[in-house]
């Protein structure tokens, strides 16, 4: 199965071709403002360097969530830009999905993404359980000992050692392209439940109506 795997979600922007599991190419880029305007080019530049074009792909995976706002919606527009002119599937992948391909598995340790959403806050994945918004203050307790991964990794390793859980920090922080591209090929083969490729929020939005309702459109001259 041949997969283009792209990210935009957090502080790092990458694309990647996957091929039966096997990475023809990949490119990446660390953090900075505006960076998601590299994808593109990256995408573009992956299927180069694997003789592929579009039409030669099963499908896109990208993930959707929790992370940026403009870095998500970036990713999914290119990756939808990509596949519907030649008719092929686009896949959701989540943050936590793609970053649990990063973390070794069978130590019994149930896994916590913990994705830094500002204020003090962060977008908590625990298992499979979907995500949920919590206070770095007032975190969950666990139900047993628990691996840590993410962007907020660190602050919230820290938080539960020092309440006495027993928390291991691992190295797996930003997603990679070619684990979004290693869990999409799963989606797509049918081992995972479907998800849509459309943004995650897991916050409600902070922009609201203003109270007197919007205004009507001007009148056609």
């Amino acid at each position: 199965m041949m997969i283009l795997g792209l990210d935009a979600s957090l502080a790092r922007c990458s694309a990647a071709v996957l091929a039966d599991g096997a990475v023809l190419a990949e490119a990446q880029d660390e953090g900075g403002r505006g960076y998601a305007n590299l994808l593109p080019g990256m995408a573009r530049d992956v299927l180069r360097a694997a003789g592929l074009q579009a039409a030669d792909l099963d499908g896109v995976a990208v993930t959707v969530g929790p992370g940026s706002f403009t870095g998500l919606r970036a990713a999914l527009a290119l990756a939808h830009g990509i596949a519907l002119p030649v008719g092929r599937p686009v896949v959701g992948v989540l943050v936590a999905e793609a970053l649990a391909e990063a973390v070794p598995a069978g130590d019994g340790r149930v896994l916590w993404v913990a994705i830094d959403s500002r204020r003090g806050r962060v977008f908590l994945h625990r298992g499979t359980a979907a995500p949920e918004s919590a206070a770095l203050d007032a975190l969950p307790p666990p139900c047993g000992p628990v691996a840590v991964a993410g962007d907020a990794a660190v602050a919230v390793a820290d938080r539960l050692a020092a309440r006495g859980d027993d928390a291991l920090l691992t190295d797996a922080r930003l997603p990679l392209a070619h684990h979004v591209a290693a869990v999409g090929a799963r989606r797509l083969a049918g081992l995972l439940a479907p998800l849509p490729a459309q943004p995650l929020y897991v916050d409600p939005p902070e922009a609201r109506p203003p109270a007197g309702g919007l205004r009507p459109p001007p009148d056609a001259a």
